[in-house]
């Protein structure tokens, strides 16, 4: 037996965790997808082919407000690209040869990549079994917790009575609040928040987070202009 084998049990049985908390809240997905007007096979298309629960939540979240489908299709699109700058991570830990390619670009998410890079460093088999059991358990779960979620839309009637519209911005706290600890972080974020607020009641559903992205990005932009070290004295965050 390996050294690394308590390892990767380890990894593995975190991976079906987050796989199981992951997939509870893919039924207030199904729930709310059929509510903003998809029906059960696209609901449950979007959740095969997507599967990135934020862009799919923002997706249905335009729907269902009366936006565009081009404003829709943007605002997913902008909250998938964090998938990207995960895969240049995971590439080089994963090394995925042939038909593995495309598995590990699809099983790319927030889940996969904080459980394999939670495990020690130099553990390599512990951080790639991380990966996938976790994308392989978070897919599962999400899509049955989907596709059960869609069925029972309508007899749960409004989502809102449930919680299960909160449901998501609980589980975009949770992952947003640890990336606060800096003052840039916390800068961007308020900007983005002030930004989303005032256009909000201006321009149609899916323009203010679009809005916020291009604002925040040009506050970025000017920050990583000034020279290292004041930035990372502006950085530091009281303790």
């Amino acid at each position: 037996m390996s050294r690394s084998a308590p390892g990767v049990r380890s990894a593995v049985r975190q991976g079906v965790s987050v796989g199981l908390a992951t997939g509870a809240y893919g039924i207030s997905f199904g729930a709310l997808s059929v509510a903003a007007g998809l029906d059960v096979w696209q609901t449950c298309v979007l959740s095969l082919l997507m599967f990135t629960g934020g862009s799919q939540f923002a997706f249905i979240g335009v729907i269902g407000a009366g936006g565009a489908g081009a404003a829709a299709t943007a605002t997913a699109a902008l909250l998938g690209v964090r998938n990207s700058l995960y895969g240049l991570q995971m590439a080089s830990l994963l090394r995925p040869r042939g038909r593995w390619k495309p598995a590990a670009a699809h099983l790319t998410i927030d889940e996969s990549t904080a459980v394999a890079l939670a495990q020690p460093a130099d553990d390599l088999p512990a951080r790639r079994a991380g990966f996938w059991a976790t994308g392989l358990a978070v897919f599962s779960f999400w899509n049955l917790a989907t596709l059960g979620g869609a069925l029972l839309g309508d007899v749960l009637g409004d989502p809102a009575r449930w919680g299960l519209d909160g449901a998501a911005a609980a589980a975009f706290l949770a992952l947003l609040w640890p990336r606060l600890a800096r003052r840039q972080a916390q800068a961007i974020g308020v900007v983005a928040a002030l930004v989303a607020a005032i256009t909000i009641p201006l321009v149609p559903a899916g323009i203010p987070v679009l809005a916020a992205a291009a604002v925040t990005a040009v506050v970025a932009w000017f920050q990583y202009r000034e020279p290292p070290h004041v930035r990372a004295d502006e950085q530091e965050a009281p303790a």
